[in-house]
């Protein structure tokens, strides 16, 4: 029994709604450029929203007196949308839930406290600090939204967000709930770019990823989720595709990189696509983790050609537009594998140019449109070599 995709919300650098995202994929335009939102040591390129704290709440209708995390704010923009396009309300009756992912969670509030507290005796805002949690965004968007029937909040790393859509299967599939909304959100702080930069990968440029030249990632900000439903409670609504397969592993090789073998990325891609009852030649698209690391991007390029051998299908990293947003970057690129089903294209990687020596694969550079876009893989892999594969299908197959 499959999960029907039946709405979708973004936003990120690129824009604030699945419509602007669309447009800068198919336009090839990136959101990476210099960091305004708040002062920092490194001059380091990110992906980030051009829109305050306080521009997001009128937006949202949100009172400007009242104080919300940057994680709660991006995740209201994108569960909102996403209920809307599925055409469902909170008070319809059905058993809906919110499953939510986030790495950073109320960092931002929590260092403005800080800043200020060492600024002058008894400096900040104690409420700020209530928000640190990752889980109180969740609580926030739910409350806002109206989900009343189950909330809860998962974190591990950039897998987050594909580990929460994978949930949000089971929990349908057991008859616990009739609609969940699951996916990510992770704002831009200062803890994310100063722990990124003390590991060394960071690329001062736009990032690489696929390249031999590739120097690390570049940061971004944003939230990305959807709407899955059971078939029984799809009345006239007309599913996007369907959440086919799915795998997550934990190849414990190391706390911030992947097995070189690309041992958990090939399990957890092998065991989508046995969950999903395909096999390796039934791929038309990967939507690749793709950071531009060293690392990512030499694990993950040898577990593609173990999984595919001569035949690795069409695949693309679109971080080089969003740039790679951590906790929401499987809910983002489930959202953008299920945009390349629904209207048959396959993103580009624009800026490759050189492939790895050791690998040599070469990822789609110029956008395919009527590609034949029928199943779509997206990979999430997280620190710990905790990896997960998300298996997308189009109602033809």
């Amino acid at each position: 029994m499959s999960s029907y995709v039946t709405g979708i919300g973004v936003i990120s650098a690129i824009g604030k709604n699945v419509k602007e995202n669309l447009e800068a994929l198919l336009a090839k335009r990136t959101g990476i450029s210099c960091l305004t939102l708040f002062e920092s040591t490194h001059d380091v390129p990110v992906g980030e929203l051009k829109l305050s704290n306080e521009q997001l709440q009128q937006m949202l209708g949100l009172p400007i007196t009242k104080t919300y995390s940057r994680t709660a704010l991006l995740g209201m923009v994108a569960v909102k949308e996403a209920l809307t396009d599925a055409g469902i309300k909170t008070n319809s009756g059905l058993r809906i839930g919110l499953i939510s992912s986030t790495s950073a969670g109320g960092m931002d509030l929590s260092e403005n406290f800080y800043k200020e507290m060492l600024a002058k005796p008894n400096g900040g805002r104690l409420r700020n600090v209530i928000s640190h949690d990752c889980g109180d965004s969740t609580e926030k968007i739910a409350d806002f939204v109206g989900i009343r029937d189950y909330v809860t909040t998962i974190s591990t790393a950039c897998s987050s967000s594909a580990n929460a859509i994978m949930l949000a299967d089971r929990m349908l599939k057991h008859n616990l709930l009739d609609v969940v909304v699951a996916g990510g959100i992770d704002p831009l702080c200062l803890f994310t770019i100063n722990g990124f930069s003390s590991l060394m990968i960071l690329d001062n440029e736009l990032c690489r990823p696929f390249d031999e030249t590739r120097a690390g990632l570049n940061l971004g900000e944003g939230a990305g989720f959807i709407v899955l439903q059971r078939e029984d409670t799809l009345k006239d609504k007309k599913p996007y595709c369907q959440l086919a397969g799915y795998a997550n592993e934990n190849d414990s090789y190391h706390q911030t990189a992947t097995s070189p073998d690309g041992d958990g990325p090939l399990r957890a891609m092998a065991g989508a696509l046995k969950k999903a009852g395909l096999k390796p030649e039934d791929v038309d698209y990967v939507n690749v983790h793709g950071t531009g690391t060293g690392n990512n991007d030499q694990s993950e390029g040898t577990a593609l050609k173990r999984l595919f051998g001569d035949k690795i299908p069409h695949f693309s990293s679109t971080k080089v537009y969003t740039g790679h947003i951590l906790g929401a970057a499987g809910g983002i690129e489930a959202v953008y594998s299920i945009l390349s089903i629904t209207h048959d294209v396959v993103f580009s990687t624009y800026n490759f140019k050189n492939p790895m020596t050791d690998i040599m694969l070469t990822p789609v550079v110029d956008t395919i449109h009527n590609a034949g876009v029928n199943v779509v893989m997206s990979n999430s892999f997280g620190f710990g070599g905790n990896v997960s594969s998300l298996v997308f299908s189009s109602l033809k197959k």
